[in-house]
């Protein structure tokens, strides 16, 4: 199986989020110079896309083929029938010296978060129930990504975040990922999955993450006091409702449009992640 296969799998695209994910807890600490800080920083990158995005692609095989947007390192893999039959191997593999190494180093409460990490990839991959078939569900599952708080709080010797900051996360992760399924509604619908932006419609899915750009901004001005999140996220609600209405509307983005949206989506987590270290913005209320 090709590296860049693998690499597709776990979906380089992402990486920036996880890694600004990470940064959140570690705001303000000298972590530079740990090596559990870059463990972390590794394991949240290549392993971790691989156990999210491997399963998903195992269980979506069918939808995949139909999406123009995969077989990239942006949108992920569309591997072939024997690729997937060796998949499992390979996310298993890739795991286990990070799990080892968190036990190790965290006790028994690393397995907690092992076991709450794969629930969560479980529960949304599940062949006829999975909730990635339920509308609303599929959102709520994104909460998991919450995982990589705690992660990171425990290996850099951090507090973790304020509840207020787990909010914040949450409400992030669900608007990507609705975000993210509103591209995929016709190949979803042509595989007879019901996701929320199936249910919705592209451009009501559009308002809602409007919506919720909106209430993150003001959650994050009202509790952090951090302008420039906020204000990156209020424009962020002004865009969507400004593609709905004017720009896009209810048509599908073309290929190069989904790339350019999410290149621009990387760009933004890489030019902000060294601020929300250095401001440790999310690290207290204010």
């Amino acid at each position: 199986m090709r590296f860049g296969l693998w690499l597709k799998v776990a979906r380089p695209g992402f990486w920036t989020t996880s890694i600004w994910f990470y940064l959140l807890p570690a705001g303000g600490a000298n972590v530079f110079d740990s090596i559990p800080f870059w463990i972390g920083i590794v394991y949240v990158t290549f392993p971790l896309g691989l156990m999210i995005y491997g399963w998903n692609d195992i269980a979506d095989w069918a939808t995949d083929r139909q999406n123009p947007r995969k077989d990239s390192y942006i949108f992920g893999a569309r591997p072939t029938d024997a690729e997937r039959a060796i998949l499992p191997i390979g996310i298993i593999l890739a795991q286990i010296p990070f799990f080892v190494y968190f036990t190790f180093a965290e006790g028994v409460k690393a397995i907690g978060l092992i076991a709450a990490l794969c629930a969560a990839v479980i529960t949304y991959n599940g062949p006829r129930w999975g909730f990635k078939n339920w509308p609303v569900v599929d959102l709520l599952n994104q909460s998991g990504y919450l995982l990589v708080f705690v992660l990171s709080s425990w290996l850099n010797d951090v507090q973790q975040l304020p509840w207020q900051a787990f909010i914040f996360g949450a409400a992030f992760a669900m608007h990507s990922h609705l975000f993210g399924a509103s591209m995929d509604i016709e190949p979803d619908k042509a595989a007879g999955r019901r996701t929320t932006a199936v249910l919705l419609g592209r451009a009501p899915a559009k308002f809602v993450v409007a919506i919720m750009l909106a209430s993150e901004s003001a959650w994050v001005y009202y509790w952090f006091r951090e302008g420039i999140t906020t204000a990156v996220l209020a424009l962020g609600a002004v865009w969507f409702v400004a593609d709905a209405l004017v720009m896009w509307k209810a048509a599908p983005y073309s290929a190069r449009m989904a790339k350019t949206f999410l290149l621009g989506w990387n760009a933004a987590a890489v030019l902000s992640a060294p601020w929300v270290w250095h401001s440790a913005a999310f690290v207290r209320i204010r």
